[in-house]
């Protein structure tokens, strides 16, 4: 019979960031998604603020933080475009939340893992931008399936690439 492993929740290990990572990573990564689609249009698929959202929260792993990091990331994206203030801070803010208590309860540093948390919450992330911008902002957007699921996976190969990158600034907690 094979042994089985119980992992408790302090055996989960939590990553610190430093403060020039923890503010200049989620400022470039929402500088470069303001200016780079502007010279390269294919992207505008990939949303490097949700990634380092998703990345920041499994990797400190702790709700309060995650929904603050998203919220504050998200804002900050609202704030370089022409979209009411909030949409992506509220998306951005749930995704936080969302990506800290999956955290706790999954592997998520093997790039399997990593691949489907992304390809998820980005598709969670377009589906609360969109009933909010509906609802709140009285936006007319669409729904389109084939576009969502496409950058999605765009978003998730890239984000095993990025988060791979980004684990070099973290620090055990």
């Amino acid at each position: 019979m094979p042994a089985t492993f119980a992992i408790t929740r302090e055996e989960i290990e939590v990553y610190r960031f430093s403060p020039q990572a923890a503010v200049g990573i989620p400022l470039l990564a929402v500088l470069l998604q303001a200016y780079l689609p502007v010279y390269l249009p294919f992207f505008r698929m990939f949303d490097l603020p949700l990634l380092v959202t998703i990345y920041f929260a499994v990797a400190r792993r702790n709700q309060v933080t995650g929904l603050l990091t998203g919220g504050a990331i998200g804002l900050l994206q609202d704030s370089l475009t022409h979209q009411p203030i909030g949409l992506f801070g509220i998306a951005k803010t749930v995704v936080g939340y969302l990506g800290s208590s999956i955290g706790v309860k999954l592997d998520v540093d093997n790039p399997g893992s990593r691949l489907l948390i992304t390809f998820v919450f980005y598709i969670i992330h377009q589906m609360i931008y969109l009933l909010i911008a509906r609802g709140l902002a009285e936006q007319v957007l669409t729904w389109r399936w084939g576009y969502v699921a496409l950058a999605a996976f765009g978003n998730a190969i890239l984000g095993v690439f990025f988060f791979a990158l980004l684990d070099r600034f973290r620090q055990r907690g």
